[in-house]
């Protein structure tokens, strides 16, 4: 799962909503007793963005640092959360964080993830320039899941971000070069890239929808199935 930062955030998109990482705790804790292995990858976007840190005068590079110890700190909340429901969850980070959480091996985190605990894996890739997005496709291929679930505010793709463009169009599917050639914006495109060359398909819904989780586990169709 890649979960938005702003989700994480309620109704402000911003800071650590209490409500709303027990919403996703609940629907996650419960995919997993039912036998589902989930890993997590967060964005950071309700505390800090670095490429929108950079058009305010942080420097680039030491902007996306700060969206990546932002990434850490949402991990951390959600687990709490997570294991509050009875389901272990650990975190680990694309660079070295001990004793905070356990630096990221792909192996430890399957070992985990086979064990019934729910792995986040925070940081991004370790490296600026790189979106969240392109760390959960990267994770994603990584531990060979089967799909990505990308959670957000909005139900799905649109041809244009329905929060602001009351005429977009909402897509039931499309293909990842479809999603490339239109720019569309729900992915970034390094990380449509990664996913198209390793056919890894891409679910996106509103993770703000309480049972949207257990209904795409269950093999309904929610939200827009981007893929190959």
């Amino acid at each position: 799962m890649k979960i938005s930062g702003e989700s994480l955030g309620g109704g402000a998109g911003h800071g650590l909503d209490p409500e709303s990482l027990k919403a996703v705790a609940v629907e996650v804790a419960a995919a997993v007793k039912k036998g589902m292995q989930v890993a997590i990858v967060n964005g950071g976007g309700n505390i800090f963005r670095g490429l929108q840190g950079a058009g305010k005068g942080f420097d680039r590079v030491d902007g996306d640092k700060m969206g990546m110890l932002a990434t850490v700190i949402n991990s951390l909340a959600l687990a709490t959360f997570i294991k509050e429901e009875g389901v272990d969850a650990r975190v680990f980070t694309a660079t070295p964080m001990e004793p905070i959480a356990r630096y990221y091996n792909r192996d430890a985190a399957v070992e985990f993830l086979e064990s019934g605990g729910v792995a986040l894996i925070s940081g991004g890739t370790g490296n600026p320039f790189f979106t969240t997005d392109s760390g959960a496709a990267l994770r994603a291929l990584e531990i060979h899941a089967d799909a990505i679930l990308k959670g957000t505010r909005v139900d799905g793709v649109y041809t244009a971000d329905p929060e602001k463009d009351p005429s977009a169009v909402k897509y039931a599917d499309l293909t990842f070069d479809e999603a490339i050639t239109k720019h569309l914006k729900v992915m970034d495109q390094t990380a449509f890239a990664l996913c198209s060359e390793g056919n890894m398909p891409i679910i996106v819904f509103d993770m703000t929808v309480s049972g949207n989780l257990s209904r795409i586990l269950g093999g309904e169709q929610v939200g827009t199935l981007v893929h190959k």
